[in-house]
């Protein structure tokens, strides 16, 4: 994929402020701190054009980005970040729950994981979520480039055995070496071409 053009379109706090149009869609989810705005400026070969923060649990909102005037990449809050109320938590998963449930142009769901740690149990809440809800998704392990060749297989393999069904394959990822980049990318495509193809 040639990235030509890029933009910020708007951050939505409820499903009002959702971006409007047909366009399809794809989402990127995973707790806080796991690298997803690193990941999405790697992907579109551009410097902060989604936001990274120091402070995990930032990004309280849905972001939307046009990509190339045609499709939507859709930044979804960050979970699991225990420095927020309860009710800010909650409120959040309720933000992402109704995205996801009711978006009808979401054609790929990216669940980011730290290839460092094991999954955790809101990674397997979220994972068992989609499938349950028959949405396409991809899993991707970030920072993989702070593990050994070594470590790096232990990491994927055990991903698998905690996220089960759906998480056969899992992209290895760094936002540093671009490791995964073409594969994220090919995914995208695909599911991109499936969503333009008539019924």
């Amino acid at each position: 994929m040639k990235v030509t053009t890029a933009e910020f379109v708007k951050s939505a706090f409820e499903e009002s402020q959702w971006a409007r149009g047909d366009l399809p869609e794809v989402a990127f989810l995973g707790r806080s701190n796991v690298g997803k705005s690193s990941l999405m400026n790697s992907l579109l070969g551009v410097r902060g054009l989604a936001r990274t923060s120091r402070t995990p649990g930032r990004t309280q909102a849905i972001n939307f980005f046009l990509i190339n005037k045609s499709f939507r990449f859709v930044d979804l809050p960050g979970y699991g970040y225990a420095r927020v109320s309860k009710q800010v938590r909650e409120s959040w998963g309720e933000i992402v729950t109704a995205y996801l449930a009711k978006r009808a142009r979401l054609v790929l769901s990216i669940h980011l994981v730290d290839s460092r740690h094991d999954p955790t149990q809101s990674d397997l809440q979220l994972s068992e979520w989609l499938a349950s809800n028959d949405k396409p998704r991809l899993v991707v392990a970030t920072k993989a480039d702070k593990l050994s060749r070594n470590g790096l297989q232990k990491s994927l393999r055990r991903a698998r055995e905690v996220l089960g069904a759906g998480a056969d394959e899992i992209v290895a990822y760094s936002s540093v070496t671009g490791m995964g980049r073409e594969r994220v990318w090919r995914e995208i495509e695909e599911a991109l071409a499936v969503s333009q193809s008539p019924l």
